[in-house]
């Protein structure tokens, strides 16, 4: 099965323009291609998974890929998806932000010379002249169409800034930009950046000739990846500073029965027979395939010693024997005991189970937290340090959430 056929079979492709030509340059190898990530924060989070792995695909049968950092664009910030505007962030937060992603991309992509590039379309965007672009932009737009696309008209109601409106604009740009810069001819994305992307493709149309080959390709089938990477409201984090190893097995160990061979197919390299081969699992089976999403996912990210730790863990707390050792922990200082002794909310904000007593509060209220599996009724309850020494305590939050407690 040629590379094309295989992104069709792992339902990675959504819709695409000139699919022809498309399938017949990514199968030679011959595709040069951009995925634009804008650096709203100083890590990527697993909803970006689809596009690493997809752009590690490409490059694996010989295309080169290219990864747009939004420095520019990041400025603006994309109304895709968003019912309320992007806080605005400062050049030195950008340029930060672009930093890390730049490490973590390097997990996945092989950047240098005739390999992956990496750009900041802050090199462009921000030398701009507003009047000209005006002139030479801004006239291949209909307001009209713009106000047609899905990420513009879920706004409306709610309020959408002419800042914002000016990102579909900005996108298209950095298309022609590197279409004429660096041969980029194809752009991925998924499927909230569908408009913003056709918008690059016509603006290259419109000011280089019809016959200019550039090639548009929609990522998502449905929303899963919009989905990805949130959990309880929270990111879940490619830096394990944010989200520790063992917290990033545990999400993927968790995903919904009905997903778990959706991202199977979306995000590991395991070969296709073998997915279709699981394709028929159920019952006990399934949570086997969890736990191989979420070891092939973590030793991705993490590195292979990392995911066996997580699994480890995983199968401590779950009655599979292991180490209590890899569990995410904290090492309690003196000070956090009065009178030899430490509250269950101070002891969640300790452990940053929560963050505040505010919180700390509702959770045991709502029956959510447990210590060495005794569920904590009374937001009063106290707890020696005794109890802290050794292997400590295992405090469990909700169902999914364990940590060790133990002193210094």
């Amino acid at each position: 099965m040629q590379l094309y056929e295989e992104l069709t079979a792992r339902g990675l492709i959504a819709q695409v323009t000139n699919e022809d030509e498309i399938r017949e340059i990514i199968n030679a190898g011959k595709a040069t291609f951009y995925i634009g990530f804008d650096c709203t924060a100083d890590s990527l989070t697993a909803g970006h998974f689809v596009a690493l792995t997809f752009m590690k695909r490409l490059q694996m049968a010989g295309n080169k890929p290219i990864a747009l950092i939004g420095g520019g664009t990041t400025m603006i910030g994309d109304p895709s998806g968003r019912t309320d505007m992007r806080k605005m962030l400062t050049r030195e937060d950008i340029d930060h932000n672009a930093q890390c992603f730049k490490h973590q991309m390097e997990r996945f992509i092989e950047f240098g010379d005739g390999k992956a590039q990496m750009v900041n379309n802050a090199d462009w965007l921000l030398n701009l002249n507003y009047v000209e672009l005006l002139r030479e932009v801004g006239a291949c737009f209909s307001v009209n169409n713009m106000l047609r696309a899905e990420c513009y008209k879920q706004r409306m109601e709610k309020g959408l800034s002419f800042l914002e409106f000016n990102y579909m604009i900005m996108q298209s740009y950095d298309f022609y930009h590197l279409f004429q810069s660096h041969g980029c001819n194809m752009q991925f994305g998924g499927n909230d950046q569908w408009s913003n992307m056709l918008g690059g493709t016509e603006l290259i149309r419109r000011k280089l000739g019809k016959d200019a080959h550039c090639m548009t390709i929609n990522l998502l089938t449905d929303s899963q990846g919009n989905k990805m990477g949130k959990t309880a409201g929270n990111a879940v984090w490619l830096d394990p500073n944010r989200t520790s190893p063992y917290d990033f097995y545990q999400y993927w160990r968790n995903v919904e029965d009905a997903d778990v061979m959706k991202c199977i197919r979306w995000l590991t390299f395991l070969p296709l027979e073998q997915v279709d081969e699981m394709d028929g699992w159920s019952g006990s089976q399934l949570n086997r395939a969890k736990e191989i999403l979420a070891w092939e996912l973590t030793s991705m990210v993490h590195g292979k010693e990392e995911a066996d730790k997580a699994q480890d863990a995983a199968k401590a707390l779950f009655g599979g024997g292991g180490d209590n050792a890899n569990m995410p922990s904290s090492a309690l200082a003196e000070d956090s005991f009065d009178g030899g002794e430490i509250g269950i909310m101070n002891l969640l904000v300790a452990c940053a189970l929560a963050p505040s007593k505010g919180e700390a509060r509702r959770l045991v209220q709502q029956g959510g937290v447990s210590v060495n599996d005794q569920k904590v009724a009374d937001i009063d309850q106290k707890f020696s340090r005794e109890l802290f020494l050794g292997d400590g305590v295992i405090i469990k939050k909700g169902k999914k959430v364990f940590h060790r407690a133990f002193v210094k």
